[in-house]
């Protein structure tokens, strides 16, 4: 077996390697987790993967942890410690959509019970009908944000090369879930 192609050369403690062999398409079931995707996913927009990578830690002491109830209660004063984090991408759309974000995933969780479950209820969908979908709910959701929160997450096929390690072992993840 080999490694997909991007990182295949990659020293293990690369972060990109990191985040392939650890992160990228696996299912995640816990709402925070998802809402930390999202909103990165929404921060690299015209920018590198690299740059959100290597912010990552920044993001999460800067948005509590991706604790969904303490964003959605973020108000001005936030925001504007948000714009000043040298640490985060400061943009004021990617920050109000984060906030924004965060409430509506809190009327999902009081709908579904979960962010997890309302995602699970539609699944699954092509990528046309979830941008559909998340652009009715979600601020910056446009279609390589959703596609790519989608793939990092298992909702859609992730474009890990087929004899990859990492593939195969998300198959056998995805197959236990789906007979359970």
């Amino acid at each position: 077996m080999s490694y997909c192609t991007f990182c295949q050369n990659l020293p293990l403690d690369n972060h990109h390697r990191i985040y392939h062999d650890k992160h990228y398409g696996f299912p995640l079931h816990d709402d925070n987790e998802l809402f930390e995707r999202l909103v990165l996913e929404i921060n690299q927009a015209g920018l590198s993967w690299d740059t959100i990578l290597r912010k990552q830690e920044n993001f999460q002491i800067a948005f509590d942890g991706f604790l969904i109830e303490k964003v959605a209660a973020y108000g001005a004063d936030d925001r504007e410690r948000l714009l000043q984090n040298a640490g985060i991408i400061r943009n004021r759309l990617k920050v109000d959509a984060a906030i924004h974000n965060a409430r509506v995933i809190m009327e999902l969780q009081k709908e579904h019970q979960s962010f997890k479950n309302w995602l699970d209820f539609h699944f699954p969908k092509t990528k046309e009908e979830w941008v559909k979908i998340f652009k009715k709910k979600f601020k910056f959701t446009g279609g390589e944000i959703v596609n790519e929160f989608l793939q990092s997450t298992g909702y859609l096929p992730t474009p890990h090369d087929s004899d990859c390690p990492v593939y195969v072992q998300i198959e056998h993840i995805k197959s236990r879930i789906n007979k359970a």
